[in-house]
């Protein structure tokens, strides 16, 4: 078939294609592995997006928004309400597909805001960590693969060597990444844990300064160093993924000795 349409990607994340069609793309997106990655990722937006919406409607009403919609302050400001009441639920109705297009289409440039790179980072581990036989595109034994990387994201992609620290190469793969392409690099220690770190070329405004967040159990550290932004994602505590990052930081080619 010709390449399907982001419509039908998205009706095909919502099993909502009919089953010869949704066969279709499913073989399409299996001779596809790039688009498939896309189209993960745009599962795991939709599934974030998803969970911050659950939190805000366990919330309380706010008094006033109450009053209005129970028509205290007259009909027009009671249509008001009821118009944002509408909303909300049109967009609890969404499925995957239709609320990935609906954030495209309302936020264009927030793929490409300074700091969202860091939450992809963390929407690729989350996605790919677990696979056990499709964790990475090409293998740690593979000779192209950094150079395969480098020439994708424009970025040199170095493979870092963590043994020290317990953890052995996996592989890497390449990602969509806002309007560009990113690498994940997925490293895996004795007891089958696995961290990744995620490299691409920063916007500009991109903040260089070391930082550190946790998202749900993963913990993050991240930094741009010579034109390269490095996220490294794993569900370790604090301490231990400074350690790691720090071998990453001091294996770059410009860090002092």
């Amino acid at each position: 078939m010709n390449r399907p349409t982001d419509d039908q990607l998205s009706a095909w994340l919502d099993n909502a294609l009919p089953t010869d069609e949704q066969a279709s793309v499913s073989d399409w997106l299996s001779a596809h592995p790039e688009d498939e990655a896309r189209l993960r990722l745009w599962a795991a937006d939709a599934e974030a997006l998803r969970a911050l919406g659950a939190a805000a409607l366990a919330e309380p009403v706010p008094a006033r928004l109450r009053d209005t919609a129970l028509g205290h302050r007259g009909p027009p400001a009671w249509r008001q309400a009821a118009m944002a009441a509408g909303l909300v639920l049109a967009g609890v109705a969404l499925g995957a597909g239709g609320l990935w297009q609906w954030q495209r289409a309302a936020m264009p440039m927030s793929s490409s805001a300074p700091g969202n790179w860091v939450q992809r980072a963390a929407y690729a581990h989350a996605v790919f960590v677990p696979e056990p036989r499709h964790a990475v595109e090409v293998k740690a034994q593979e000779e192209h693969l950094a150079r395969w990387l480098t020439r994708r994201i424009d970025v040199p992609v170095k493979l870092f060597d963590l043994r020290a620290q317990g953890f052995e190469l996996v592989g890497g793969r390449l990602l969509p990444d806002g309007a560009g392409k990113s690498a994940q690099l997925m490293y895996q220690d004795a007891q089958g844990l696995r961290v990744t770190v995620y490299l691409r070329k920063p916007e500009r405004g991109t903040p260089a300064a070391f930082r550190y967040e946790r998202q749900g159990e993963l913990g993050l550290f991240y930094w741009v160093e010579s034109g390269a932004g490095y996220a490294l994602v794993g569900a370790l505590p604090r301490e231990t993924l400074l350690a790691l990052a720090q071998a990453i930081y001091q294996q770059h080619p410009d860090a002092p000795k």
